[in-house]
């Protein structure tokens, strides 16, 4: 047992799924060896101490957790204080389906019947009751052991054969309970108040969780009415777990209450609705089971029919038959060509004009991430930016962008005419990285436009949130500050790589639908518009009622007036890359409180220019079934993910030999001093209440399931020690490097062993690397000029060309105009670097003709129309990636002939 687990304490709500599991597993193993007496002397005092401290963990959070629970641990250790080891293992072997695996962190939902008996005995053969989904139904009310049992003997005897789900009821005592609970336990789905429960806990939580929950449990609760204390604990339930149904259950006077609860209960019921509230509780989680397009699918395979229209390979028409190609069926298996067509009807829909099993399946995705109407697509985050941008911006508009942004809306922009405002993000040289955009940038930027007098042309702010190397920002703050200064202001929030960030607590703040949610209702509270009137005076002169100094405006936090601001949000995540989902799997969510009015036929003219007429149904059942996963076990399994990759840092920071040759970059490091008012360089390691502290104060905060490892001291660039030392040598594969960092990211889907894997493979690269006889090909990839510091700085985005601006003092550009000038015939021609490097060192002004990204870093190091500049040069220089777009090794750069002078004659 390590420390963790045999501590008597609760320790952090992220840790505790695996130090809960790591107990079970010991269990049975000292079980097994007592009761088979491989054990004796001091070995049996040493293995009999372990499992005291077993058992002392578990006796902390099993009260959180209905099965196995209390009662089934303290029957085993009634039999281990016996000395009936072998009565033990009996009773494990019969609780074996809801005994956490250590293995994985999940439930094993498989196995024989549950310790307690019920009426699941009556189910008929074939349909055992682990064969149906389960879940955990938290109650809280401070009621005796006796009651409770009582309790949960009524509400079982409820069960009937024709259920579709099964639940068991853990009984908590306190409002602190309570939320230890929600954040422990993931299994819980339901909760249900009752009148009666205390405020504080009598469990013995850690330091992590008594902090976190002083943030959540109000000084005045001993003070409350029983409904207040119910009416808050509601608000704090849904605010850490959104997608849980909670129930009021009431002695006396539910119809006085019915009407002012409902926003905050699926519904209220009497003590004696046993009946009625086991239905609910079954009926809450049908809807978030339901998928209205799989199912549709699903069924539609089952369907005898003939084609007589386009797609051969539906229903596998084209391959069960044939001699060479049935090979395919066996690899992808039947299901995938039964369901496989062109048409739209049975329940199919389309996605082009839902209305059906389409249309429901995207409601449901919207309610799951918050947003008021979210849309598949299934060409990738590439095709939802580009609809988003030409459903927004007309030629002529200025949109607000971080240069460091994926190449999709650069073309976007392209395609819109969008004039381009780049904005800088703040750059990590020594790791050949940007960062995220400060932002004091981005109201300088928006405050030269109205001391312009062009504010009216800007229309959007387009930003990466999280970005590929986990900087995140804080939405909230970005918007509220940027409706300070335009309040029509529209903002896409690039999610790509943070779809997962809904299923956590402390994550979903800085996500844009969570984000615009909390804008919406401040907005509507009368405080913050006094707030608001408050700062506004000291912000405008009295005399003239003109706007401060701009200096003022960037020192000051600024508060929107709510009576202007119009929320006009978009996000766009990649469910395939963080979620469940095939490969391209997309989606756009909105909370645009004018969609209706401005852009809602616009947004259908650029979906329609964008999707595809003969869209994926696999894709879109994938997203339909990603979608149940995030609101039945998204919590648990990002809590996970993020566990896991604090477990590997943890390891490489430790161990003798991994921190001789690798360090995990931490906040400190990713994230300048002055974005920064907290000081823990790993939060979550630290626990979550300083997680919490970090993400609601910082500008900036990094994604724990994130690993950025310097590799510097080994010697070897990125791109080699990806390729050919975790990928050839040992099948790891990971995506992003830079020319001394490589990036690890967990996800729902990894694994403990995967991790461990990893660990072990680290371990074994750095004895190699100890090893002066180690092979002559690795010996030949060892670079020792490699070390943090000595890549050239990155650079900025110099201008565009004059030619391609409104006037000299013009930051934004036509990159519309420069692309298409690109194809006139005699415009461009190929420099090399170094004639390229002569002409700009020679005072020439040379202007790029298309986009060059290099992989990595993945970001555009030039755009059409913009000057190059030596920095760029040097930077590319000494790049030694194998992969760069827009730039021909054999001819060069492609750049304009055309000098400035003469295009303006």
């Amino acid at each position: 047992m390590n420390n963790e687990s045999s501590c008597p304490e609760i320790g952090t709500p992220s840790r505790a799924w695996r130090s809960r599991a790591d107990a079970w597993e010991f269990l049975g193993y000292a079980l097994k060896q007592l009761a088979m007496g491989r054990h004796g002397g001091s070995s049996d005092s040493g293995l009999q101490a372990q499992v005291g401290r077993a058992f002392g963990l578990l006796q902390a959070v099993e009260l959180y957790w209905a099965a196995p629970g209390l009662e089934a641990l303290a029957q085993l250790r009634g039999h281990v204080d016996a000395g009936d080891y072998q009565l033990g293992l009996d009773l494990m072997a019969r609780m074996t389906h809801v005994v956490p695996a250590a293995g994985t962190g999940s439930e094993q939902r498989t196995g024989t019947r549950p310790v307690r008996e019920s009426p699941d005995e009556d189910i008929p053969e074939g349909l055992e009751p682990a064969e149906r989904p389960r879940f955990e139904v938290l109650v809280v009310d401070d009621l005796t052991g006796q009651e409770a049992e009582a309790l949960k003997a009524d509400m079982s005897a409820q069960r009937r054969p024709s259920d579709a789900f099964i639940y068991e009821v853990t009984v908590v005592p306190s409002y602190e309970d309570a939320l230890v609970a929600v954040l422990l336990n993931p299994d819980i789905q339901a909760c249900i108040l009752r009148p009666g429960f205390a405020v504080n806990s009598k469990q013995p939580l850690g330091r992590d969780l008594r902090r976190f929950l002083a943030g959540h449990v109000g000084g005045g609760l001993q003070a409350m009415r029983p409904l207040g204390r119910i009416l808050a604990l509601a608000e704090e339930i849904s605010g850490l777990r959104p997608e849980l149904d909670v129930y009021l259950v009431a002695g006396v006077s539910i119809e006085d209450l019915a009407g002012s609860l409902t926003k905050r209960f699926r519904r209220i019921f009497r003590r004696q609705d046993h009946l009625d509230l086991h239905l609910s509780l079954l009926s809450g989680i049908a809807e978030r089971y339901e998928t209205p397009f799989f199912t549709a699918l699903q069924d539609y395979s089952r369907r005898p029919a003939s084609v007589f229209h386009a797609l051969p390979i539906s229903r596998g028409g084209s391959v069960g038959s044939s001699p060479w190609i049935r090979d395919m069926a066996d690899f992808y298996g039947l299901n995938l060509l039964l369901a496989e067509t062109s048409a739209t009807s049975g329940g199919l829909d389309s996605l082009l004009d839902p209305h059906g099993s389409i249309k429901r399946a995207q409601d449901l995705a919207a309610r799951a991430f918050g947003a008021q109407r979210t849309y598949f697509v299934t060409n990738g985050t590439s095709t939802a930016n580009k609809i988003v941008h030409q459903s927004i911006l007309a030629p002529g508009d200025v949109v607000l962008v971080d240069r460091n942004c994926h190449k999709s809306h650069h073309y976007a922009f392209v395609l819109a005419g969008a004039q381009v405002s780049y904005l800088d993000a703040y750059p990590l040289d020594q790791y050949a990285f940007y960062g995220a955009v400060p932002l004091a940038s981005i109201k300088q930027r928006l405050l030269d436009y109205r001391k312009a007098g062009r504010l009216d042309e800007v229309k959007m702010v387009t930003l990466t949130n999280c970005t590929f190397d986990g900087i995140v920002y804080d939405v909230e703050r970005v918007m509220e500050e940027c409706l300070a200064i335009k309040p029509d202001l529209v903002f896409l929030w690039d999610e790509a790589w943070f779809a997962f960030a809904r299923s956590h607590p402390v994550y979903r703040r800085r996500t844009g639908m969570a984000a615009a949610g909390k804008l919406d209702a401040s907005f509507s509270d009368p405080a913050y518009a006094a707030r608001h009137a408050r700062q506004a005076a000291a912000l405008h002169d009295p005399e003239t009622g003109e706007p401060a100094d701009d200096e003022l405006w960037l020192r000051t936090r600024l508060i929107p007036d709510p009576a202007k601001a119009r929320l006009r949000v978009y996000a766009t995540q990649s469910t395939h890359k963080t979620l469940t989902s095939l490969r391209q799997g997309s989606m756009i969510h909105v909370f645009d409180q004018d969609f209706r009015d401005l852009n809602q036929e616009a947004f259908r003219e650029a979906y329609m220019t964008h999707t595809s007429t003969s869209p994926n149904y696999q894709i879109l059942a994938s997203l339909d079934i990603g979608r149940r996963q995030v609101e039945l076990e998204g919590f648990g399994l990002v809590q996970k993910q993020a566990d896991l990759a604090v477990s590997v840092a943890q390891a490489v920071a430790r161990h003798t030999l991994l921190k001789k040759y690798f360090r995990v970059l931490t906040s400190r490091d990713l994230i300048d001093a002055p974005y920064r008012e907290t000081s823990s360089p790993m939060p979550l390691r630290d626990g979550l209440a300083e997680l919490e502290d970090a993400w609601r104060r910082d500008e900036f905060v990094v994604d724990p399931s994130r690993l950025t490892l310097d590799i510097s001291r080994t010697g070897i660039d990125g791109d080699t020690f990806r390729h050919s030392y975790l990928a050839d040598d040992h099948g790891i594969q990971i995506n992003k490097t830079s020319r001394n960092t490589v990036l690890f990211m967990t996800n729902i889907g990894t694994s403990r062993s995967a991790v461990a894997y990893l660990i072990e493979v680290l371990v074994k690269l750095a004895e190699s690397f100890e090893d002066p006889n180690r092979s002559p090909r690795h010996q030949g990839k060892l670079s020792p000029g490699l070390a943090a510091g000595t890549t050239p700085p990155l650079p900025d985005f110099s201008s565009f060309a004059a030619r391609f601006r409104r006037d000299a003092s013009s930051q934004d550009g036509d990159i519309r105009a420069a692309y298409f000038e690109s194809y006139k015939a005699g415009a461009t021609a190929y420099l090399s670097a170094r004639e390229l490097t002569e002409k700009v060192l020679g005072g020439a002004e040379v202007v790029s003709a298309g986009f060059v990204t290099p992989y990595p870093p993945g970001f555009p190091i030039l755009v059409p129309g913009q000057v190059i500049t030596n920095q760029t040069l040097e930077f590319m220089a000494a790049l030694d990636t194998r992969e760069i777009h827009g730039f021909d090794h054999e001819r060069g750069y492609r750049v304009f002939t055309e000098q400035p002078e003469t295009a303006a004659q």
